[in-house]
């Protein structure tokens, strides 16, 4: 468990179209992603566990550049974030979300295909537990992981979510006259 030296996390609500998400940062980087049209509970929950102690402060004005990028990707606008990021976690977890933000845009891969990126082919089910304890939604792009057999499966932000996020790449990508495939 990372304990956070500096207080508070900072927090807003991103609001566009059909989307309602809670994200938070530190004054190093963007540290959490929530699902969509969740409660401020889902954050409240996580900061707690991740970053017992610290206070949570509104603030909007600061979270404006995340939210800014986080709107422009959920527009189709943005396939590669440029957003500081504060996500410790384990040398694992670093390993397995690095593996996932190499994922091209619009494209899936499996829990396998990471297992074997990462040079642990029998380890497809610790990737898993890696995967979900990404707490950046969206920008690790956790969403573009599906079952060997191209089901979608698990998912924090729900299976919904999953959907309409990889969705919402193959479109733009179809769009702009790319051909996706899957990993």
């Amino acid at each position: 468990m990372t304990v956070l030296t500096e207080a508070p996390l900072y927090w807003a609500l991103l609001q566009m179209d059909h989307w309602s998400i809670h994200i938070a940062a530190t004054t190093r980087g963007l540290c959490y992603v929530g699902s969509h049209d969740q409660p401020y509970a889902e954050l409240s929950a996580w900061a707690n566990r991740r970053f017992p102690g610290c206070g949570l402060r509104e603030d909007e004005a600061r979270m404006r550049p995340y939210a800014e990028e986080l709107s422009r990707y959920l527009r189709g606008e943005l396939e590669c974030f440029n957003l500081p990021l504060d996500a410790p976690g384990t040398e694992f977890q670093r390993m397995v979300w690095k593996a996932l933000a190499e994922i091209p845009y619009g494209c899936t891969e499996s829990y396998t295909g990471i297992a074997r990126k990462i040079s642990k082919p029998s380890a497809v089910r610790a990737v898993g537990a890696a995967i979900g304890a990404n707490p950046l939604l969206i920008v690790i792009p956790c969403h573009r992981v599906i079952g060997r057999n191209g089901a979608l499966t698990g998912y924090r932000g729900g299976l919904d979510m999953k959907a309409r996020l990889i969705e919402l790449e193959q479109d733009h990508g179809k769009q702009a006259g790319a051909i996706y495939e899957v990993l």
